[in-house]
C-alpha cells in the first residue's frame, strides 16, 4: 500500500478552476493506478476520474467530461485532478485513491473540500 495526501481544495465561484493534488508515498509509484472520488454531503463516494498505472488509459464520469482531466507526474509521485469550469454540483469531498496494477484500489486519503458557490 501507498499513502496518499490530498490538497488544493477551496471554496470557489461557479466557472472558476481548481487543481487537486495528491501527494503518493511508498514504493513502485509508478504500478500504482490512480482515481479520484467525490463525496457530497449525503451522499455516497463516487468515482470522478481514473489513470491507470501505465497512464495509458483514463476514465470520467459524464458529468466531468471535458472539465476535468486527471495526470501523473512519475518523477514527483504526484497525482493531479484540473477542474475548470466548476459548477455547484462539483461540491464535495474529494478524495484520491490508489490500487496496484490493475487491482481493486485499496489505499485511499483523507479527502481535501471543495465547495463551488453559484
Amino acid at each position: 500500500q501507498v499513502q496518499l495526501v490530498e490538497s488544493g481544495g477551496g471554496a470557489v465561484q461557479a466557472g472558476d478552476s481548481l487543481t487537486l493534488s495528491c501527494k503518493v508515498s511508498g514504493p513502485t509509484f509508478n504500478s500504482y493506478a490512480f482515481g479520484w472520488f467525490r463525496q457530497a454531503p449525503g451522499k455516497e463516494r463516487d468515482s470522478v476520474a481514473s489513470l491507470s498505472w501505465d497512464g495509458e488509459q483514463t476514465y470520467y464520469t459524464d458529468s466531468v467530461k471535458g472539465r476535468f482531466t486527471i495526470t501523473r507526474d512519475n518523477a514527483k509521485n504526484m497525482v493531479y485532478l484540473r477542474m475548470t469550469n466548476l459548477k455547484v454540483e462539483d461540491t464535495g469531498r474529494y478524495f484520491c485513491a490508489a490500487g496496484f496494477g490493475s487491482q481493486a484500489y485499496d489505499s485511499w486519503g483523507q479527502g481535501t473540500q471543495v465547495t463551488v458557490s453559484s
